[in-house]
Order: C-alpha cells, then structure tokens, then sequence
C-alpha cells in the first residue's frame, strides 16, 4: 500500500521504516528541512537500535522517501498516518496544536478518499476534534476517514516492538477503513482489537498509566525493603512467578522519566479531571515516582555529607538504555540536583551525551565509561545500560579517592560489590 508518515521523531521514523520494511511504499513528512535533508542524504536524526540499517536499506530499496511537503505525502499515500509531539502543558494537558495544524495541512490538500490515521498518543476524543477540523478546512468533495491507531513500542526496543507486535488497536467511527487498515497491517502476525475511536485513545492512555503504576508500586515496596533488610529484587521475582502479576516493570530505581509515562501520567489524570473524576490513584503514583529520586538523592548526602566541591562520577544521562532519548530524563534530573548541591560532575552515556550537551552544562563529559571516576569521590549509576555492566571495577575502585557506588538501577551484585571493597548503595536491597 501507499502510505504517509507525518513527522520523523521517535514514532513516525520507526514507524515508517518497518511498514517500509514490510513492502508498503512510504513517504515520511517533516516540516524541519534540515531533518529531511539528514534523512535524504542517508543520515539519522535519532539513536534506535536497528533504525538505521532499516532506513537506509528500504530508502536504498525505494520503499522509502523523505519530503518537507505534508502536501506531497498525501497526494502519494491512501492512508495518512499522524506521529508528532503532543506535549505537555503546565497543567498537565496535552499541547495538541501540532495535531490541529497538521489536521488543516492534510485537508488543504485532500483530493480524493483518505484514511487519516492518529499515531500520536492523544487525549480522548481528540479524533473527534481531527475529523472535524478536516471537514472544516477540505473541499466540499473531499471524501475522508478518521482513524485511531495508537503505538506500543518502547524506545530502545521500538524497532523490534513494531514488527513484532503483541497487539493492533484500530478505533474507527464507521467499517469503511477497516479492511484497508487490516491490509496495512498484514504482514504483522498479532491480535488486532477493532474498536471505537474514543476505546482505542483510552487504550494507549490507560496502558501507559498502569505501567507507571506498576513501576511505583515496586519502587513503594524498595522503600519498605531497605526499611526492614529485605531485597525488593527477591521480592519482585517472587511476585512475577505470579502469572497474573508477571515480572516486567518490577525493576525498582529511581523512577520513570522519559516522554511517555510522565506525559501521559498527567494527560490522563487532567482528562479525567475535565470529566468530574479525581483520579487519585495515579495522582499517588506521581508522588511516589517524584519522592524515589528525593530519596536517591538523600542516599547521596547521607553518605557523602557535604556534596559542594565533591567530585562525582555519573554513567547513564538517557531516561533509559538503547536511546538517546534525554527528555524528562531521571538521570538528567539527578546531574541538575546534584549541581544545585555544589557537586562537580563527569559524565558519560553511551548515546545521549551530544543531545545532553544542549540542557546539561557545567560538567565534564567523558569518552569511555572506564576513565569516568578519574579523580571524582564517588560514582552513580544513572540509566541501566548494558554496557556499564562491563565496568572495570577494580580500576574505577582504585581511581576513586573512596570506593563508593550509588547503584541506582541495580546492576550489581550486592554481595559481590562489598566483597569487592566497595561501598555499595543500592535500590531496596
């Protein structure tokens, strides 16, 4: 099929290179031409595992292209998909500008019977507002539909996650595009669950807020660990044998960042405001999730007292490893807060240090992961890259002026680390 991606970032990207992937023809839509121009010269604006093996081989293929012009991508396509940003707003609402003003763009530019596809993750009843705004602004003869079809994939695993999905949900007011959907995604072997628009918006927003959730509930229960001596890593897998429970989401750290559980945290406690319910439950789940950094954070000064003019080693500034994704990054936010302390820091990601650089100023950021303790007092385990599991430990002991670890994604041995001679302080263990 002949399909439009409208917006390159962490969605429409992927997006586009698996369906191109599969053998439909896509043209992918940004507005920002040094983005296209990256993209067109065989460039990638973004980390992804296997992203950009995909895009070069099915751009090298013809499967896929790249234009400025959201005129073009649906002049070219059957079915339109829409992936850019809805960002949050100070009181927790989406910004949903970005989605209205390319709802007008497409219906400027409608011919002949579309299928407009909502990818981004929207509040509810947003499809109600694109169907409108495109019969506002098309010609009288224009023929359209407006579907929803929101994405599950998890950033650092997003590739792997589109082609290999565990479900398709598609919310459509009317059987007209249903078929033409089921043939977009053919190729993909998962349940697809058909539905009404509003149930397919609620799906994502639901799905999201429950695994924050999720993740909250663990952290609580890390807390009440390191209370009574007990290891929240053998409780979580006591409860995860549990099929009903299950073991993903129960890595206890120092919270959940990036631009999909915070966002559609308080997206969905303000939608559900606006229609008389006081979502308190994941209200709480705010307040544990910001109350675990205030604690890692706490750790630190415990151990260390006074944090001015101390020199910390941090690894990881990703939200979390296989990206370079810094938004609403814990790991950022840990670096600011132990600089407002007076803390000298060097850093180091595997990814995410050129995107850091722009927001995370006045540290020194470090090559290799090995050299990043050189001087420093101690060292914080930030984001829960693979590759930091590989850290020569006896030469980052012997480089510290103390041997002192916050381990705050868990991803050493207890036990072994204090065998080791380090001071070791983990997440509820």
């Amino acid at each position: 099929m002949k399909l439009s991606i409208i917006g390159t970032g962490y969605v429409g990207l992927v997006t586009g290179a698996c369906l191109a992937e599969v053998g439909h023809e896509v043209v992918c839509v940004d507005n920002d031409a040094a983005k296209i121009k990256l993209l067109t010269s065989g460039g990638i604006p973004i980390y992804e595992p296997g992203l950009e093996e995909l895009v070069k081989k099915n751009a090298a293929a013809g499967r896929l292209s790249f234009t400025t012009s959201t005129a073009e991508g649906v002049q070219k396509s059957d079915v339109i998909f829409i992936a850019v940003p809805t960002p949050p707003q100070p009181d927790g609402s989406v910004d949903s500008s970005f989605i209205e003003k390319v709802a007008r763009d497409i219906a400027a530019a409608l011919t002949d019977y579309k299928i407009i596809v909502d990818k981004s993750t929207v509040p509810v009843k947003t499809g109600e507002k694109v169907a409108e705004t495109i019969k506002r602004y098309c010609p009288a003869t224009a023929d359209f539909e407006v579907v929803s079809n929101p994405e599950f994939r998890r950033e650092g695993f997003a590739v792997g996650d589109l082609l290999k999905p565990d479900r398709i949900v598609i919310g459509t007011r009317s059987p007209r595009p249903i078929e033409a959907m089921k043939k977009v995604y053919a190729p993909f072997h998962a349940p697809m669950v058909v539905t009404d628009i509003n149930s397919a918006e609620l799906i994502k927003h639901a799905s999201n807020s429950f695994l924050a959730l999720k993740i909250s509930y663990i952290n609580a229960i890390a807390t009440i660990c390191e209370i009574t001596g007990a290891n929240v890593q053998e409780v979580a897998a006591g409860m995860g044998l549990d099929e009903r429970i299950g073991r993903r989401f129960l890595n206890a750290g120092i919270g959940f960042g990036g631009s999909c559980f915070p966002k559609d945290l308080s997206a969905f406690i303000k939608i559900a405001e606006e229609i008389g319910y006081d979502f308190r439950l994941l209200k709480e789940v705010q307040h544990i999730n910001a109350g675990q950094m205030d604690r890692f954070v706490k750790k630190i000064t415990d151990t260390l007292w006074v944090l001015k003019d101390k020199k910390i080693g941090v690894l990881g500034l990703a939200f979390k490893q296989n990206t370079d994704d810094i938004r609403m990054s814990p790991a950022i936010e840990l670096c600011q807060r132990l600089q407002k302390e007076g803390a000298l820091l060097r850093v180091h990601d595997p990814k995410a240090m050129n995107k850091a650089r722009a927001i995370l100023k006045d540290v020194t950021y470090v090559e290799d992961m090995n050299t990043v303790t050189e001087g420093c007092d101690a060292l914080v385990v930030a984001t829960e890259w693979d590759e930091f599991k590989q850290l020569d430990l006896e030469r980052a002991r012997k480089s510290l002026s103390h041997p002192i670890m916050f381990d705050g994604r868990n991803l050493f041995d207890h036990a072994e680390m204090e065998r080791l001679g380090w001071v070791y302080k983990s997440v509820g263990r």
